[in-house]
Formats: structure tokens, C-alpha cells, sequence
């Protein structure tokens, strides 16, 4: 299958200036960028679909330049509804550091660990070291020069924010994408780069680029964009500004973004039927055949469930690698058991639970516990599951508040679970 081809299958197609997806298959230069503010000390799934797509690139022999933004993290890519709070330097380059490590280890993947798989030609950048130097004169010159106020006014986040019932747009934000279209023009000048990709909502922001490098170089370059990734049940997008976050961290950074292995792992779980085709696609490294077998293979015992089994797996894989994707489905499959005895596991085997679950100390009472594993989010909360029998110890429904002085297992709902250790 040609790249073209496989972007097409995989969904990773939306607004484009290449007229001729096959055209990506003969490109002269397979050099291509995308980019990531930090504005968070984690990416999440929606930033993990875009990815995805550069991962597919670079299985057809594209170079990858990978640009955490830690100039354009400083001012925020504006938000469709409003001013975006500027963060603290230091913040921005916390968060920059995080999510250096989670772009490396997904494009790293491979069809293995990604502990023991490395890309080729990786080359990561950051566009504070070019922007650090850039007096603000010369960039107005240079660059101001080629933007015509009509231009930048007719973008649609512009619109959506100075029109009627909009909050209005610092001039900071307004000048986001002159900043991003200079990384564009940069990284063509410096290394050859003529090929942006991104999620459909930063198609306008790239065009700043091809902009750009047509004033500038008289040369050409183009953007190829993937579509945001729609959650099927709220029909929200994936993303931190919808307040429904999956993050790629696993372990909190210092800001509480974070999402632990297993519970990353059943995110992909739960999802409906007839959202595991496409997401089968985007998000894991199955090749059309393997998918195919797959989702005929559900639709032979959907009760089962192996669609959502083989994509929960896959994704954990690429995020977290094959030891602990297989360790938490492992782990999955014994909390779920109707034969499992809850109160028979030994110390050893609570501790490697552990790694995946949270954990709280022998000797708190059960409210506590429930706070401290993010069971609960009040002793208000905590004491309601209790009452409504939400809440089990090593298989036994527990409806008193009580203290817990031996290792356990807590149980809430269905499929919330916590160490006592």
C-alpha cells in the first residue's frame, strides 16, 4: 500500500493544497514538519491521531522534523472563544521537556516496544532557539511586510472573536500565525522542509507558511491535514480545551495531567461498536489485513468484544509499549473475571498491580481511600457511593464507612479499581 493510499484507508485526510494525494508518493523532498505547543505537560489522544499520521509518513521514508513550541507556547494558539492565559516561562518549559519525551516515543513506536525501536533521521526542534534572536523591527520587515490586514482579518478564528458577541483578540494572538509561519519558513531556509502537516483546525495557521516561502524563496511548499478526531459518545472532540482529556502521560508531571496506564487502557475499552473501525485506523500500527480479520472476527461474536480488545491493546502499545500494554491486559482480564477471589491475591502480586493502579496506604478509612485513588472527588461523593453500594473490598459490597488495615483490592463500580498496600 503507497502512503496516499494508506492515508486515505487510515482517515488521516481533510484539507490539503495537494490537488493529487499520489503526488505524495513521488515527492522530491520527504521532509516534513509538525508541531506542538506546550501548553500542558502532556499531549493528549486528539494531539496522538495527528501522530499517528506522521508515524505513517515516516513508514514511507519521510524525514520527520518534530517543533515543540516553546516561543509559540509562550503567547497560546488562539482559542475560537477567547484569550488564552499566558503561562509563566518556567511553566512552558516544564511542559516542553514532558511532551519532547511523548512525541519521540510515539513516532518511535515502530511494530515493537518503543523502548527498542528508534526512527531514523528524528530530528526534534524547538522555535524559541530561532525566535530568541529576532529583533522585533526585523520581524515586522521581514515578515509583517507580507501580510496584508485583510488577509489576517478574513482567518475564521479572527472572525469568530472580533465579530458580534465575540471577546475580542490581543494583539499577541492576532499575531500567532505570522509566528507560526515564520517556523514554516525557518525550517525550509534551514533544512529543506517544504511539507507542514497538522489537524484540520490549524490549516489556516499553516497557509501563513506556504504564504511565506512563495513571497520570500519564490519556492513551493504545501500543508496536508488530518480531521480532529470526534468522540462518538459526546460528540466532542478529543482534547483538553472540551474538558474530556485523554492524556498520554501516565504519571503525574505536576499538573494532575496525567492518565494512568489502565485507565488509558479501558478508555479504549469502552468504546462503541461503531467507533472501533475508524479507530482502529487512526490509532494503532494494525496493517488493513490485521484490521480486517479483526472486525470480522467481532462481528462474529461481538459479546466478546475483540474489536475493543485488539484497539485498547494497540493503542497502549504505541503509547506505553508491548511490556505494559500486555501487563494491563493482562491485569484487565483478571479484575474482570467472575472467578476471580479477590481477597487470595498475595503481597507480590498487589505490588505489580501497583504499577497500574492507584495506590493508597493500610490504616486509612475507606472516604479517605476513595479521595486519594481519585475514586471519589469529596468525602461527600465518597460517602454517597458508599451508601448506594457502589463500593466493594476484595469482592465484598461495602455500605459503612470503615477503616482499611489490611492489603485490598477497592472496588467502585464497574470497573474502577484501587491498591490498599
Amino acid at each position: 500500500m503507497k502512503l496516499s493510499e494508506e492515508l486515505i484507508y487510515r482517515g488521516f485526510h481533510a484539507k490539503t493544497t495537494i490537488e493529487n494525494p499520489a503526488d505524495l508518493d513521488e515527492r522530491s523532498s520527504k521532509k516534513f514538519y509538525w508541531g506542538a505547543d506546550p501548553s500542558a505537560d502532556s499531549l493528549t489522544i486528539g494531539n496522538l491521531a495527528a501522530l499517528m499520521m506522521c508515524a505513517c509518513f515516516v513508514r514511507h521514508g519521510y524525514e520527520p522534523y518534530l517543533l515543540v513550541g516553546g516561543a509559540t507556547g509562550q503567547i497560546g494558539d488562539p482559542k475560537e472563544n477567547g484569550e488564552r492565559d499566558l503561562k509563566p516561562k518556567e511553566e512552558v518549559e516544564h511542559n516542553k521537556q514532558c511532551i519532547k519525551e511523548q512525541i519521540e516515543r510515539v513516532i518511535n513506536a515502530g511494530d515493537g516496544d518503543v523502548k527498542d525501536h528508534t526512527t531514523p533521521n528524528l530530528t526534534m526542534v524547538d522555535n524559541y532557539d530561532w525566535f530568541k534572536g529576532i529583533g522585533y523591527l526585523d520581524f515586522l520587515r521581514e515578515i509583517g511586510k507580507n501580510f496584508s490586514m485583510t488577509q489576517l482579518l478574513d482567518r475564521q478564528f479572527v472572525q469568530n472573536r472580533i465579530g458580534e458577541g465575540g471577546s475580542g483578540i490581543s494583539y499577541a494572538e492576532f499575531s500567532y500565525t505570522l509566528i507560526q509561519g515564520y517556523d514554516f519558513l525557518h525550517l525550509y531556509r534551514e533544512h529543506g522542509v517544504s511539507l507542514q502537516l497538522c489537524g484540520a483546525d490549524q490549516y489556516g495557521n499553516c497557509t501563513s507558511g506556504i504564504h511565506l516561502i512563495k513571497r520570500l524563496e519564490d519556492a513551493e511548499a504545501d500543508v496536508w491535514s488530518t480531521p480532529l478526531v470526534i468522540d462518538p459518545v459526546t460528540g466532542r472532540k478529543f482534547g483538553k480545551s472540551e474538558g474530556n482529556a485523554i492524556w498520554l502521560a501516565s504519571t503525574d508531571n505536576g499538573s494532575g495531567n496525567y492518565t494512568s496506564i489502565y485507565d488509558f487502557y479501558q478508555f479504549w475499552m469502552n468504546q462503541p461498536d461503531a467507533a472501533v473501525d475508524s479507530l482502529l485506523k487512526i490509532y494503532t500500527l494494525y496493517s488493513p489485513a490485521e484490521i480486517d480479520d479483526i472486525l470480522a472476527q467481532h462481528r462474529e461474536h461481538p459479546e466478546e468484544r475483540l474489536a475493543q480488545k485488539a484497539l485498547a491493546k494497540g493503542v497502549t502499545t504505541v503509547v506505553h509499549g508491548a511490556f505494559a500494554a500486555e501487563a494491563v491486559k493482562n491485569l484487565s482480564e483478571t479484575l474482570f473475571s467472575k472467578s476471580t477471589d479477590f481477597s487470595a491475591f498475595t503481597e507480590d502480586e498487589l505490588t505489580e498491580f501497583a504499577a497500574y493502579l492507584p495506590v493508597v496506604t493500610k490504616g486509612t478509612n475507606l472516604v479517605d481511600a476513595l479521595i486519594q485513588s481519585n475514586l471519589a472527588e469529596s468525602k461527600k461523593k465518597a460517602r454517597e457511593f458508599i451508601a448506594g453500594g457502589a463500593i466493594s473490598i476484595n469482592g465484598t459490597k461495602i455500605t459503612t464507612e470503615i477503616g482499611i488495615d489490611n492489603t485490598a483490592i477497592i472496588k467502585k463500580g464497574k470497573n474502577k479499581f484501587a491498591i490498599v498496600k
